[in-house]
């Protein structure tokens, strides 16, 4: 890792070209999962995050599921395009799941029920910064790839096939590999619009 850390955020996007490539070994994809699991902050320190990380068939089967999910709710005209889509996931070398644990939260909505309101909301934020940690992590070692949101389709298929508990709640899937081409271009708003400094 040799760019410093405003480098890898602002060099971190959302990479649609990717291949079943990877310039680091499974060994090192491991590590940053381990490491961002590790060290990603959490409300209560709850540490309620967990990921699956598919890598070979694993990964080309997680992509088979969602594209047969879909293919029961799109029209067969929209279809192919959808298709393609998927298939632009699959082209890649891995997916990493990003899950919850939903006992972790009931468990502190218990303890604290004073916050038993916030406790989702901050699972859903932790889970945010863990998502951000490996996708930059993963852009540092010249990996591309981008955040996507099929939970709701294909939890079941994944639960089954995977075996992942029950209070496993499926947040995010992150599909990865060496980028084939560019990030797009990308606009953005005036920061006078977005920030506030009063001293």
């Amino acid at each position: 890792m040799s760019k410093d850390f405003h480098t890898a955020v602002k060099e971190r996007r959302s990479i649609y070209g990717i291949s079943k490539e990877s310039p680091i070994s499974d060994e090192k994809i491991q590590e940053i999962i381990d490491f961002s699991v590790l060290y990603t902050p959490t409300a209560f320190n709850s540490q309620s995050g967990r990921v699956v990380l598919l890598l070979g068939k694993h990964h080309d089967k997680l992509w088979d599921f969602t594209k047969e999910a879909l293919r029961k709710i799109v029209d067969a005209e929209s279809f192919p395009q959808t298709e393609e889509k998927i298939n632009s996931f699959q082209s890649g070398y891995g997916t990493v799941l990003f899950f919850e644990d939903q006992n972790v939260v009931k468990g502190l909505q218990e303890k604290f029920p004073s916050y038993k309101e916030n406790f989702p909301l901050w699972s859903e934020q932790a889970s945010g910064i863990l998502q951000y940690i490996v996708w930059t992590s993963l852009e540092l070692e010249g990996l591309g790839a981008t955040l996507q949101h099929y939970n709701g389709l294909i939890d079941d298929d994944v639960q089954k096939e995977w075996k992942t508990p029950e209070n496993w709640k499926l947040i995010a899937q992150m599909p990865f590999g060496k980028p084939t081409g560019p990030a797009g271009e990308k606009d953005f708003q005036p920061l006078d619009e977005r920030i506030k400094v009063y001293k």
